[in-house]
């Protein structure tokens, strides 16, 4: 018990952040683009009350946690009228991109942080923070990867749509109901890891170049 409750202290504060800024971003580059629907509901904010989801993002992850599998989670998603882009089409592939992008960042920093707790040597602060370094990392790895899945509704899907030609855009999109039942499948048999391990590894790849 005591090491889950360990575990639960070194896993909230990257698990909280990794999916309050990933929905902020989507929101903040919404706005860029000429949407202000999230905007005007608040969203474009880094206040996690404003994002968390209260299975989602606290617990599920605590779960996965006791459980010691895959740790993911997600927040409320943020409102984005597509159609309000300046250039609907187009302006969706960054607006998309914008959550798994800020996962990457995210990552970097937490690598940045690990290494910082090398320099720490016997400081008492240097264990936990490496602890929560490696945690901020894997959690913004696997969303990052995640969310880059080319399925609708997740941010890869919306990347595919973006990149479509208009026909099969639109044919495309119609499995965007059937998304969530897809990814949960993929899950009880144990084949999401599988297809999300290329983006996983080339995440930790671009990580190493700091570490």
């Amino acid at each position: 018990m005591e090491d889950i409750i360990q575990k639960m202290v070194i896993w909230a504060l990257p698990v909280l952040f990794a999916i309050t800024i990933h929905e902020a971003s989507h929101a903040y580059a919404a706005k860029y683009f000429g949407d202000k629907t999230a905007w005007m509901l608040g969203r474009c904010s880094l206040n996690p009350i404003k994002h968390i989801d209260p299975f989602g993002s606290i617990l599920l992850p605590l779960l996965c946690l006791w459980l010691g599998g895959f740790v993911f989670g997600w927040a409320r998603p943020v409102p984005i009228n597509f159609g309000a882009l300046r250039r609907p089409k187009q302006d969706m592939l960054w607006v998309a991109a914008a959550g798994p992008a800020s996962n990457l960042v995210m990552a970097f920093l937490w690598a940045l942080l690990m290494k910082a707790s090398y320099l720490l040597g016997d400081s008492s602060y240097a264990e936990p923070l490496a602890l929560m370094s490696q945690a901020g990392i894997i959690i913004n790895i696997s969303l990052m990867a995640l969310n880059l899945l080319p399925l609708l509704p997740l941010d890869g899907g919306r990347i595919v749509v973006s990149l479509l030609p208009r026909d099969l855009a639109w044919k495309f999109s119609r499995i965007e109901p059937y998304g969530m039942y897809i990814l949960v499948g993929l899950m009880a048999f144990g084949v999401l890891g599988t297809l999300m391990m290329p983006l996983v590894r080339l995440g930790y790849s671009l990580i190493s170049l700091i570490l």
